[in-house]
């Protein structure tokens, strides 16, 4: 018999992990979340980043003022053989760029070219994500929900590399206290301190945007604060703040925020759950695994969307690391091992659908067929649903309605 992962089994023991109140316990969400909430059309609320870079690039051509900065760009990416870049490989290189300008020039723009090219790719995103909840229940609901639903020894940490407000809004829906890393009320500053000292009271969860946010300002001496998403005071949008440019200053977000995540993995036994994440960013992922390196109580589950092909670096990075346990439409990616989900007969399928995991004939026309799995929790609607039984399982156990 062909060895295979057992999906039920390994559902077992992400809930487990989730149910725990003493287990340090996050999450690392990626854009696919985002792209889980949906319109009253059926449409993503929020493009995935390779739409978001299309429609970048098309309003930047056909705005006067940035056509001919965007062509060159482009063109750059082309010469450089670079393809299909996004519009985080589009600020990464306007502020490498920028970095040796100086007063000059260099590849055919200037430093007012290029400031204006970051300022107003950073608007459209602007308006691409701001976005609310287009209704009161979502899987980001879902999430706030099972964050309160119990008290825990240990809060909560949610890192996310989007920059829409969607996780600020259900947090606030459900009235579930947060701490992003800043303080004050008029004009919220970023404190670094306050990140470090992590004082706050363990019921709050914790909210580390890896990107940057829509609502995240930099003033003309270079600080961070957070203010309102539709403020047209002129100070530059912080989305997606580039390690190069923060290289000189750890008071700045980026590397604080990235150092949370290393410092994530000191827990004893801390789970990561990843969904909406394919592990392209080679900065996180470093993170990550040095992380589950130094820790071997660690252990990260990633839910995948996709079938295992669809997802190379996943892939490498969970073969080559034990405690990252990737599970794949298709197959699980456990302890080191590349395995696939079990077939089952009819009647044992029959008897083990559930939401989280669909097997289907391999024949559509032959029912009595052996039954192949999809493993469903890496669809990040699913997952929200996932979650919401297991706040409501919470609830009962407790004997609560909520963790305060």
């Amino acid at each position: 018999m062909t060895d295979t992962h057992d999906p039920v089994q390994q559902i077992g023991w992400l809930q487990q992990c989730l149910r725990s109140n003493k287990r340090q316990v996050g999450f690392l969400f990626g854009a696919g979340c985002s792209m889980a909430i949906r319109t009253d059309q059926g449409e993503p609320l929020i493009p995935d980043i390779r739409e978001m870079t299309k429609q970048v690039v098309r309003i930047l051509k056909e705005r006067t003022e940035t056509k001919a900065d965007i062509e060159s760009l482009t063109g750059q990416f082309s010469q450089d053989g670079t393809a299909n870049p996004t519009v985080e490989d589009f600020l990464t290189r306007i502020r490498s760029l920028r970095a040796v300008a100086g007063k000059g020039e260099v590849r055919g723009l200037n430093a007012t070219s290029l400031d204006r090219l970051d300022a107003r790719i950073c608007d459209v995103i602007h308006e691409l994500t701001n976005k609310p909840h287009p209704r009161s229940v979502s899987p980001y609901h879902s999430l706030a929900k099972w964050a309160d639903g119990k008290r825990r020894g240990c809060p909560v940490e949610v890192f996310t590399t989007n920059y829409d407000l969607l996780i600020e809004q259900a947090f606030e829906d459900q009235s579930v206290p947060y701490f992003d890393g800043f303080a004050g009320v008029r004009r919220p500053f970023f404190d670094l301190r306050a990140m470090e000292e992590d004082v706050i009271p363990s019921r709050w969860a914790r909210l580390w945007k890896l990107h940057g946010s829509i609502n995240w300002f930099q003033d003309a001496e270079q600080r961070v604060w957070r203010g309102p998403v539709d403020s047209k005071d002129g100070n530059r949008r912080v989305i997606h703040p580039s390690h190069q440019k923060y290289h000189e200053s750890r008071r700045l977000p980026y590397l604080a925020m990235m150092d949370r995540l290393r410092s994530y993995f000191r827990h004893d036994g801390a789970s990561l759950v990843v969904c909406g994440y394919s592990f392209r960013d080679e900065h996180i992922n470093e993170i990550i695994v040095q992380g589950l390196r130094s820790n071997p109580s660690s252990v990260a589950f990633g839910l995948q969307f996709d079938s295992v092909k669809d997802i190379p670096e996943a892939r490498k990075l969970a073969l080559g690391q034990e405690n990252l346990n990737l599970f794949a439409k298709d197959v699980g990616v456990i302890g080191g091992k590349e395995l696939p989900w079990p077939e089952k007969a009819a009647e044992a399928a029959a008897e083990s659908q559930s939401p989280w995991i669909e097997w289907k004939p391999k024949n559509a026309t032959a029912t009595n067929e052996p039954h192949l799995p999809s493993f469903k929790l890496g669809d990040f609607a699913v997952f929200g649903k996932f979650l919401a039984e297991l706040a409501g399982a919470n609830a009962v156990a407790s004997g609560e309605t909520n963790g305060r």
